[in-house]
């Protein structure tokens, strides 16, 4: 861990990766941030003890830059940084939607880039980031990028044709959760329960029932099917949601996502 890493757009992702690094042992001397506002460059000083520096001077000392930018501001990052970044450096988006190929032609030839989707988690070290190489990237730089992503949650390598794929399950995955905890805690009001009961047990069902299915190793069907029993309450429930098309719904949405990715990353946006 001797390289220089800089997080350039350090908001809540940014900074997300930013103190899951240094626990995981990056030194804040090995570490450099960029940042639109002086107060929060002070602040993520204070709290990490992390050098606060321009992009520019990001781009001429650091051996690895994060660019944690909103998609709509990558272009012009990218104009910045290109006279500084040489082919010898890393160069890792966490921008929905932005190609490798994007970043690829805006920078020195040759330049390895990694593409990489996390979700919003990453924010409680329970995040799931999809990592994909780009042209010039090797097997050693994807490590690196599991390395620091790592640190947030959990990764996953995939081609970077399936990354708007990935996007709709994972990237936006979260949302799709919170949706149905949100309708499932209004049915739980509309039965007789406080909100904040309905709440408790939604959220606690839900944990449990992501807990099991990532240490058992059992199918969801088969964890489901040890729920249902003949003639019981919850195969009443699982008829009504199939009666109402719930399992379509859902592979429509993700499509919908899929195609939404695919109209950002080709610049439809």
């Amino acid at each position: 861990m001797t390289q220089t890493v800089a997080v350039l757009g350090t908001g809540k992702i940014g900074e997300a990766l930013l103190s899951g690094m240094i626990r995981a042992g990056w030194r804040p001397a090995d570490l450099l941030v960029t940042t639109r506002r002086g107060d929060r460059a002070q602040e993520l000083r204070t709290r990490y003890g992390v050098e606060s520096v321009t992009n520019a001077e990001a781009a001429k000392n650091a051996d690895i830059l994060i660019l944690a930018v909103k998609p709509q501001d990558m272009g012009k990052l990218l104009d910045e940084l290109a006279p500084h970044v040489t082919a010898d450096r890393l160069v890792i988006s966490a921008a929905a939607g932005i190609t490798t190929a994007f970043i690829e032609d805006r920078l020195t030839p040759d330049t390895p880039v990694v593409r990489v989707m996390p979700n919003t988690p990453v924010l409680v070290d329970e995040g799931m980031s999809v990592i994909s190489a780009g042209s010039h990237a090797t097997g050693a730089h994807l490590a690196t990028a599991e390395e620091i992503f790592g640190g947030v949650g959990k990764t996953l390598r995939v081609p970077e044709s399936q990354q708007d794929a990935a996007t709709a399950l994972s990237g936006s995955g979260p949302a799709y959760f919170y949706f149905l905890v949100e309708a499932m805690t209004d049915a739980g009001i509309l039965l007789g329960l406080p909100r904040a009961q309905a709440h408790d047990l939604i959220v606690q069902a839900a944990i449990g029932a992501a807990v099991m299915l990532r240490d058992s190793g059992e199918h969801p069907v088969k964890l489901r099917e040890a729920v249902t029993s003949p003639a019981g309450t919850t195969i009443s429930a699982i008829r009504e949601l199939e009666n109402h098309g719930v399992r379509a719904a859902l592979i429509a949405a993700l499509e919908a996502a899929r195609d939404r990715s695919r109209e950002l990353a080709s610049g439809n946006g």
